[in-house]
């Protein structure tokens, strides 16, 4: 198999084999590229300490060197190069307590989660594929390197790693591996929540964000989200549904583009229903303010998992306003978007059509009618570049202060009120007509 490695990386292995040691591309890089993906990183690894590998090149910089990794850099590009190691005990089920360098290729790839990650790779020796890598990837199976239970006990990431590379990829886990994993979920309470984060928004903006239901099935969510497993129990009887709310939620995810911001929402958008749920006398499910109470969870779980308070703040947005319906009427699109905000809007229409579809048949054509009109509204009110907040108003309240009104709540009060004026008719946002409405309001002492 011939793998077409950039020129830096094989200017890096060529140089170390002209020293005498063993060098290999090595990992993702390398599975990326026998399935025709471009690699995000290429790692080099070697039998080489990091002391020899540094004294071959004029710049390199200690990135893990505790690990036995340093960087090369080769015109402003670096490159980790990574001494073969084999891993001591691991205590927190992450870490080894000690790391020990190794002249053996093999024993460094068998330290590796999955086979597809375990193969190397130079132009002298070809593919290095000791333990199947390359017919796991043949055959779409996610499979751990040696003893499932071992890998997953070293590091427990590695358990939210394997769904997470499922997705993206769009493999099934061995079932070997599965029982593993169902096993030593628990042991994920080790990880930091970054960490979690991290490979959760990997999974979630892959191409198979059903995947997700892996994480329910395998007992994941128990650790890192158990907000999600009460909607996979909970029933949705009405017309408008034909699943339960986590069937829903997952048809969701597969219907909305994988935006981090777009994914998430739908993620969560649903979590309040379990406990709003009613039925009523004819048998008939009510799901009354569940978008308040979904916020609600999105914002304590987002918080839990240390998300940046600008994608907690769109998310949040998004979900309290998600099942926001209104007749496709100028006026009152114009207040949608001035309640959710002419930034996040288009979020918004993708959302409420990725929940429509993701819903029973039901009404659904009159449904996407009448989000696509309000599209076109929406479309028309950006053309025309219609007054849908108080920043682009006419008026400020420098000019109420100057018309002689006196600072204080009544300033934000009149503003607020012209809002809602101008939203009714757009004509009006001039500041001349607005000063004459305030004169009306009869609120300005005459001098």
């Amino acid at each position: 198999m011939k793998i077409r490695l950039p020129s830096k990386v094989n200017k890096i292995i060529v140089t170390l084999q002209n020293a005498g040691y063993e060098a290999y591309a090595v990992g993702g890089c390398v599975r990326d590229s026998i399935l025709n993906r471009e690699p995000e990183d290429w790692d080099i690894t070697t039998s080489a300490t990091p002391e020899q590998t540094k004294s071959l090149f004029r710049r390199t910089f200690d990135t893990g060197i505790e690990h036995g990794t340093v960087t090369v850099l080769l015109e402003k590009e670096g490159f980790e190069v990574t001494t073969y190691r084999i891993d001591g005990t691991y205590e927190d089920s992450r870490h080894p307590s000690r790391v020990e360098f190794t002249r053996s290729l093999e024993e460094d790839l068998l330290r590796r989660d999955f086979t597809i990650n375990a193969m190397a790779y130079n132009e002298e020796q070809g593919l290095v594929d000791i333990f199947g890598g390359s017919f796991d990837l043949k055959n779409g199976i996610i499979r751990c390197v040696g003893n499932a239970q071992e890998r997953f006990t070293e590091d427990a990431l590695r358990i939210l790693r394997a769904v997470r590379f499922a997705a993206q990829l769009g493999f099934t886990i061995k079932p070997e591996t599965r029982r593993a994993i169902r096993e030593l979920a628990p042991t994920l309470a080790n990880i930091s929540a970054e960490r979690i984060r991290a490979e959760l928004i990997k999974l979630l903006v892959s191409v198979h964000p059903e995947k997700v239901r892996d994480l329910y099935e395998l007992g994941i969510t128990d650790v890192i989200l158990p907000e999600f497993n009460p909607l996979m129990t909970t029933g949705q009887e009405t017309p408008h549904h034909m699943y339960n709310v986590g069937d829903h939620t997952i048809e969701s995810l597969k219907l909305i583009r994988g935006d981090k911001i777009l994914r998430l929402t739908m993620l969560f958008h649903d979590m309040g229903k379990p406990e709003m749920k009613t039925v009523d006398q004819n048998g008939v499910a009510h799901f009354k303010k569940h978008a308040a109470v979904s916020e609600e969870i999105a914002e304590t779980v987002m918080r839990r998992l240390k998300f940046d308070n600008d994608t907690l703040r769109k998310v949040v947005r998004l979900i309290r306003y998600h099942d926001y319906r209104m007749p496709a009427k100028a006026n009152l699109v114009r207040r949608a978007v001035n309640k959710i905000g002419t930034d996040m809007f288009p979020y918004y229409l993708e959302v409420r059509k990725a929940d429509t579809l993701a819903q029973s048949e039901y009404l659904r054509d009159e449904k996407l009618k009448n989000i696509a009109d309000i599209a076109a509204l929406f479309h028309e009110i950006e053309e025309q570049k219609q007054c849908v907040s108080i920043k682009t108003l006419a008026i400020t309240g420098r000019d109420l202060l100057e018309a002689g009104m006196e600072q204080g709540e009544l300033i934000g009060e009149t503003l607020n009120r012209l809002m809602e004026e101008v939203l009714e008719d757009p004509e009006l946002n001039q500041k001349e007509a607005l000063l004459e409405r305030v004169h009306k309001f009869d609120i300005i002492d005459p001098k």
